[in-house]
């Protein structure tokens, strides 16, 4: 699943519109590749849901209030996340509930975990795109000090 060149820069535009409490856009920031698009819609298709298309879009507003303002990560914290779970190399994990992918090698992030990197996106808002919804670091055991009033 990679990011589009600039994809970095807009979801980073985005987080930051919504710290400053401005109006964010759907914003297109990579697509699915082909196996992990075709593994998601052959399970969509024996759930009797509709196939979704390979671009991935974001918006941001639940990343940043469960990452940024919850965990107290960055917004460069989440984007280095965001850009882990949606590495080539990300495998598709389906369910009942979400549809998500997850990078299977770890990634050492700043605070000296060892994680692995999992998105989740929400298929049926923006059918039939699908949004990154949330992005996950499986394996923060460590996490970064909440300062008062800053998330």
């Amino acid at each position: 699943m990679p990011l589009y060149e600039n994809a970095r820069d807009v979801i980073r535009t985005n987080l930051g519109r919504i710290r400053n409490k401005n109006k964010v856009h759907i914003v297109p920031i990579g697509t699915l590749t082909p196996v992990q698009l075709a593994t998601i819609n052959a399970y969509r298709l024996k759930q009797g849901l509709r196939p979704i298309e390979e671009e991935v879009v974001f918006v941001g507003g639940h990343i940043y209030k469960s990452r940024i303002i919850g965990d107290g990560y960055t917004i460069e914290d989440v984007i280095d996340q965001i850009s882990s779970a949606m590495d080539c190399a990300a495998i598709v994990l389906v369910g009942a509930r979400m549809t998500t992918t997850e990078n299977p090698n770890p990634r050492l992030d700043r605070y000296g975990n060892l994680v692995r990197d999992r998105a989740v996106f929400e298929c049926s808002a923006r059918h039939p795109l699908p949004e990154l919804f949330s992005v996950v670091p499986k394996g923060d055991n460590i996490k970064p000090t909440k300062q008062k009033g800053h998330p």
